[in-house]
C-alpha cells in the first residue's frame, strides 16, 4: 500500500510538472496566484504577454512601442463605475489583464510598467491627462494616453487606446495636454500642450495608491 501511495505521489509530481508552462516575465508562483484568482482566460492572456515581452526584447523601439501598444489594445474598454464600481480607479497591469477589461488610465498604465520592463528609461515615458476633442463636435472628454520622447523636448510619440495607430503628438490634433507624470515628477503643459514645465514630484493620490498594489 506504502509502496502505491509513494508511485501515485510521484506520478502527480510528473504530471504537474508536465503542465507547467515556462515562463520568461512572471515567475511561475505568481502565475499560479493570477490564475487562481482570474482564471485559465486570464492566464491564457498573461502568457500571450509573457511571450509578447520575451520577444520585443531583441526589437528596436519602435517595434517595442507597436507591440505594446498592441497588445494592450486588444483589451476591452468599460469604465471604472461599471468594471469596479467606483468612480476612479487606477488598475495595476495584472489586475487590468486579469480582470481583460479597463479604461484609459488602465491601458496608459499597463503600457507604462510593460516598457519600462523592457528597459526603456524612466525619462523618455511619461502619462499624460489630455483633453480628447470628440470627432464632428466641439465637446472635451477626460482622457490618458501613454507618450515616448525619444530625447528631451522632442515631440512624443503618443499610445493611446481610441486611435491605436503609433503618431507624433503634433499629428494628433485631437488630444490637447494638460498634465503628465511618471514615477520621476509631474509636468504642466505649457504652450498649448507643445512644451511642458517640472512642477514637482508625482505626489498625485492615484498613483501612491496604485503603486501600493504593484
Amino acid at each position: 500500500m506504502r509502496k502505491y501511495l509513494i508511485i501515485c505521489s510521484l506520478f502527480i509530481t510528473l504530471l504537474t510538472f508536465s503542465f507547467a508552462v515556462k515562463t520568461f516575465n512572471i515567475s511561475q508562483e505568481k502565475l499560479n496566484q493570477f490564475t487562481k484568482k482570474y482564471g485559465q482566460k486570464a492566464e491564457t492572456r498573461v502568457l500571450v504577454w509573457d511571450e509578447m515581452v520575451e520577444a520585443a526584447k531583441s526589437k528596436d523601439i519602435l517595434h517595442k512601442l507597436k507591440d505594446v501598444n498592441d497588445f494592450f489594445n486588444k483589451i476591452k474598454y468599460q469604465t471604472d463605475q461599471r468594471h469596479w464600481n467606483k468612480k476612479d480607479y487606477w488598475a495595476a497591469p495584472f489586475e487590468f489583464m486579469g480582470t481583460g477589461a479597463g479604461d484609459c488610465e488602465d491601458y496608459a498604465i499597463a503600457k507604462y510598467f510593460t516598457l519600462r520592463q523592457l528597459g526603456v528609461p524612466e525619462k523618455k515615458l511619461r502619462i499624460t491627462y489630455v483633453k480628447l476633442l470628440q470627432r464632428g463636435t466641439k465637446y472635451e472628454q477626460a482622457h490618458m494616453v501613454l507618450t515616448y520622447y525619444h530625447r528631451p523636448g522632442a515631440t512624443p510619440v503618443v499610445l493611446d487606446n481610441v486611435n491605436k495607430t503609433l503618431k507624433l503628438a503634433s499629428k494628433r490634433p485631437d488630444l490637447k495636454p494638460v498634465y503628465s507624470f511618471n514615477a520621476q515628477g509631474l509636468w504642466q503643459a505649457k504652450n498649448k500642450g507643445k512644451t511642458s514645465e517640472l512642477v514637482g514630484k508625482n505626489n498625485l493620490r492615484s498613483w501612491k495608491d496604485l503603486m501600493n498594489r504593484i
